[in-house]
């Protein structure tokens, strides 16, 4: 599982997502990519799933390249605990996400090939994402 090496901290805030992704919006190293649409909290076990499912699709033919990183730890009481005695421990670390960010990119297959994988993969990401190719700008 994708975690950080070393932190400062080791609890942080929720904050808020607001707004849409400042950088991270264009394909740099791959022809075909998914960009996110909505704003979200991408755990690192999506993130995993989603390089797993292109993986096997393009038979580690083309290249794959994972833009987002889960640097926020995200904490969770225990079931029944009753309120107050502080903050609970990390349970997972998660990506922030906002609409307009490149999550993954794909190079050295074909658009079929890279559509259904970036399909595939898209589908264990918990929000709505768009196929985008380079050939279209």
């Amino acid at each position: 599982m994708l975690q950080p090496k070393k932190r400062k901290y080791k609890k942080e805030q929720k904050g808020r997502i607001r707004g849409n992704s400042k950088k991270g919006t264009r394909l740099t190293r791959g022809l075909y990519g998914i960009k996110a649409l909505e704003p979200a909290w991408i755990s690192s076990k999506q993130i995993e799933a989603a390089r797993i499912a292109a993986n096997r699709y393009m038979k580690r033919e083309g290249k794959l390249w994972i833009n987002i990183f889960p640097d926020k730890p995200a904490t969770k009481k225990p079931q029944e605990v009753r309120m107050g005695k502080g903050k609970g421990p990390v349970e997972f670390w998660v990506a922030v996400v906002k609409p307009g960010r490149i999550l993954l990119e794909v190079d050295g297959v074909t658009m079929k090939i890279a559509k259904e994988a970036l399909r595939l993969a898209s589908q264990k990401f918990s929000i709505k994402t768009k196929f985008i190719s380079s050939f279209f700008f």
